[in-house]
């Protein structure tokens, strides 16, 4: 049987996925920072990168919210992810970095102004849209902040890089658990709970790890970063 362009990327779409969801999975329970944590992160990186740019060729072959959002913030997140474990050596933000927050400001905006207009036209699929637009933005402030040196944190790039990491994780799971959850187990009006739930689950271990590993800098420190 001949498999259509489609199929092809759809294959190694789960299969990029799954790779990614696993070493995720793994190093969400296990000792963060070891050789074991960094081998199996490359894992996680390059098997979520495979999965967001084929679920990207795949939602314009084929029109679809759910593999055109995931493909968006994986692509976003797993990049800044690695490119801020980069940036504790190269220290100063490259052109790739800004292009990057750039990236996702725009789509970030797309989504809230799709999620209004879902909205209007009563589609509560629309806070979806927000929800992760808003997000986004987030995202997006905190790469200005830290591009611009304003920053409060000393080690920056351990913090953002473990963020961005799990946020991607969560783009993983959602996508696995919207695949895989029956269509008919909620009523329409609740169809953006598969969506969320993940969201609502995680991003209390980013808060719980950020605390735990964040290093402040002191007030003078931060005024002579945002001097030349």
């Amino acid at each position: 049987m001949t498999l259509s362009v489609f199929n092809i990327f759809l294959i190694l779409h789960i299969a990029g996925g799954s790779i990614g969801l696993i070493a995720g999975t793994i190093n969400m329970v296990r000792k963060k920072g070891d050789s074991k944590h960094k081998l199996t992160g490359k894992f996680f990186l390059y098997g979520m990168f495979t999965a967001a740019i084929c679920a990207l060729v795949m939602s314009v072959m084929h029109t679809s919210y759910f593999l055109f959002i995931t493909g968006i913030f994986t692509i976003y997140m797993v990049s800044t992810g690695q490119r801020y474990l980069l940036l504790r050596r190269e220290q100063k933000p490259g052109l790739i970095d800004w292009a990057l927050t750039v990236f996702m400001l725009f789509f970030a905006i797309i989504f809230i102004a799709l999620g209004i207009f879902k909205l209007t036209k009563g589609e509560s699929f629309g806070i979806v849209f927000i929800a992760f637009g808003y997000i986004g933005m987030r995202m997006v402030w905190g790469d200005v902040k830290n591009h611009t040196g304003k920053t409060e944190l000393k080690n920056t790039w351990l913090v953002l890089h473990l963020q961005r990491m799990i946020g991607t994780y969560i783009a993983a799971t959602t996508a696995f658990l919207v695949v895989n959850l029956p269509q008919d187990i909620l009523p329409g009006y609740l169809n953006f709970i598969p969506w969320l739930t993940p969201t609502v689950i995680l991003v209390p271990l980013i808060f719980k790890w950020t605390r735990k590993y964040e290093v402040k800098k002191k007030p003078a420190e931060i005024v002579s970063s945002t001097n030349p």
